[in-house]
C-alpha cells in the first residue's frame, strides 16, 4: 500500500488534518499540545486511488516530557516506511525554531516532501505562507484542515508524487477482521499490540491513560489478515483527569461497538476488578463476539503448585467474576514473553468459523422442543410460555462477524424469564458451540406483541 506520513511540532493542525484525509474522526483533536501519541493509520479514498496516511505525535512535545522520545522514535519510524512526507506548520504562529529543527530531520529521511502550511482558513491569508519558503522546499501548499481549504490540492500534489497503484490494491477491500483490545488502564493492552506486531508500535508506559486515540494497525498473522485496534483505558469517569481523557474513552466505548471481535485484557495479577465488570457489561450491551485474554501470566506467582492447578482457578476466578459474559473463551498468556499468542489467533479463528454456522430449521426446533419437553417454562398464573416456532436468521447488518441469531415464534413473549431463557440459549450451544458469540433471540408473539432479548 502507498503510504504517506504527517510530520510537524505539536498543535500544528496535523490530527485534523489526518482526519480530514481519512474522511471520517479518527485522531482526537483538541487545543491541548501532545494530545496524540501514538502512530495512527487509515486510509485516504479522496484520489483516484487509496493510500495509506499515518498521524504522529508532535515533535518537541515539552508539554508530554513523559513520552517526547517516544514520540520522536514513532515519528521517525513513520517517516521511514512513506514514500511521501507531509511536514505541517501553523501559519498563525508562523515559522519557529522547532519548524527549522524539523524540516532538518525531515531532509534526512530523504522522502519526497509537501510543506503543509496549515489554518490558512481564507484567501486573504495566503500571505501567511510566504515566511515559510525559508525552509526551502519545492512544493508549498497553504490549507485549512479546520473547513477542507485546499485539500483537494493537497490530494492531487500527494498523487502525483506517490507511484501508480498495484492492480491488487485497485481490487476491493479484502474482509478483515476488526480486533479490538479493550480494558481498563495497564492491563497491557498496548504491549500486547506490539507483541503481535513485532514493533514497538504504540506506546508502552506504567503511566496510567498513555494511550489516547483508538489506533488501528493491519497485520498479518500467520498469513491471515486482521485489524488490531488498541484502545485508550477505560477507568470511572471520575477518575477522569482532562478532558482529552474523556473523549479518548468515548472513542474506546465506540471502538467496542465498531470492532467485529472484542478481546477484553484483563491482569492476571490482579484478576477482575468492578472495572474490568463494567468494560465487559459494554460488550454484551452491544451484542459483541469476545476473547477474554488473562495477560501477564508471566507474573503470576505459583507457590510450588502446578502450573495448571494455578490457571485453572485463575480461570475459575474470571467465569465467575464474569459469568454474564461465559459466552468468551479465556485465552491466559503473556504480552511480554510471547506466550500464547498463537492459541489467541486461533481462538479468533475458531470464532469466525463459528459465525458462519446455520443451524437447520427442522433440527433447531427438534433441539428446543426437546429441551422443553425435559425441563417446560414455568408458568405465570394459569398461562405458560409455548414455543410454535423457531428459525435461525441473518442480521441485517455489515458486520463481517455476526453472532448468531433466533427468531422464535411464541405465544406472548412476555411470558419467557431469562432465566428459562439462558436454558434454552444453552441447549442450542450444546449443538452448534457458538464459541466467543453471543446468541440472540427476537421474539414474535401471536397477537402483535414482539420482543428482543438481551443476548446470553
Amino acid at each position: 500500500m502507498r503510504h504517506v506520513a504527517i510530520i510537524g511540532r505539536p498543535n500544528v493542525g496535523k490530527s485534523a488534518l489526518f482526519n480530514r484525509l481519512a474522511g471520517r474522526q479518527i485522531s482526537i483533536v483538541h487545543d491541548q499540545p501532545g494530545v496524540t501519541r501514538d502512530r495512527i493509520g487509515a486510509t485516504c479514498a479522496l484520489g483516484r486511488a487509496p493510500f495509506e496516511i499515518t498521524d504522529t505525535g508532535g515533535i518537541g512535545s515539552d508539554p508530554d516530557p513523559d513520552f517526547a522520545e517516544s514520540v520522536r522514535q514513532g515519528a521517525f519510524i513513520a517517516m521511514e516506511s512513506a514514500q511521501v512526507i507531509l511536514f505541517v506548520t501553523d501559519s498563525i504562529d508562523g515559522m519557529t525554531p522547532l519548524d527549522g529543527e524539523i524540516a532538518r530531520l525531515v531532509r534526512s529521511a530523504a522522502r519526497q516532501v509537501i510543506l503543509v502550511v496549515n489554518k490558512v482558513d481564507t484567501p486573504a491569508h495566503e500571505s501567511r505562507g510566504f515566511e515559510f519558503a525559508r525552509l526551502g522546499f519545492r512544493q508549498t501548499l497553504t490549507v485549512s484542515a479546520a473547513h477542507g481549504r485546499g485539500i483537494s490540492e493537497l490530494v492531487h500534489a500527494i498523487e502525483s508524487m506517490l507511484p501508480e497503484p498495484s492492480p491488487a490494491e485497485d481490487a476491493a477491500p479484502r474482509e478483515t477482521p476488526r480486533l479490538a483490545l479493550v480494558g481498563r488502564p495497564n492491563v497491557g493492552k498496548s504491549s500486547l499490540v506490539n507483541a503481535i506486531l513485532g514493533e514497538a508500535r504504540t506506546m508502552v508506559s506504567e503511566v496510567a491513560g498513555t494511550t489516547r486515540d483508538a489506533v488501528d494497525v493491519e497485520t498479518c498473522f500467520e498469513e491471515r489478515s486482521y485489524i488490531l485496534c488498541d484502545t485508550a483505558g477505560i477507568r470511572h469517569r471520575s477518575k477522569h483527569s482532562t478532558s482529552v481523557e474523556v473523549f479518548s474513552v468515548m472513542r474506546s466505548e465506540k471502538t467496542i461497538r465498531r470492532a467485529d471481535i472484542n478481546i477484553l485484557v484483563i491482569d492476571a495479577t490482579t484478576g477482575v476488578t468492578s472495572q474490568d465488570k463494567k468494560i465487559a457489561g459494554l460488550i454484551q450491551k452491544a451484542k459483541k463476539p469476545a476473547v477474554i485474554a488473562l495477560n501477564k501470566w508471566d507474573l503470576v506467582p505459583r507457590a510450588d503448585r502446578p502450573e495448571s492447578e494455578v490457571m485453572r482457578e485463575r480461570i475459575d476466578h474470571i467465569r465467575a467474576e464474569l459469568f454474564f459474559l461465559d459466552y468468551a473463551p479465556v485465552v491466559v498468556l503473556s504480552a511480554l514473553t510471547g506466550e500464547n499468542l498463537r492459541r489467541l489467533f486461533t481462538t479468533v479463528e475458531k470464532i469466525r468459523q463459528h459465525s458462519t454456522r446455520r443451524a437447520g430449521t427442522g433440527e433447531l426446533n427438534r433441539v428446543l422442543r426437546a429441551a422443553m419437553e425435559r425441563q417446560p417454562a414455568p408458568s405465570r398464573g394459569s398461562r405458560r410460555f409455548k414455543l410454535l416456532y423457531a428459525a435461525q436468521a441473518k442480521e441485517s447488518s455489515s458486520a463481517r462477524i455476526q453472532p448468531p441469531l433466533f427468531i422464535l415464534f411464541v405465544n406472548d413473549p412476555r411470558l419467557l424469564p431469562d432465566s428459562y431463557q439462558h436454558y434454552l440459549a444453552a441447549r442450542i450451544r450444546e449443538e452448534w458451540e457458538f464459541p466467543g458469540l453471543p446468541i440472540l433471540m427476537r421474539l414474535r408473539g401471536r397477537e402483535g406483541v414482539n420482543a428482543e432479548m438481551d443476548p446470553v
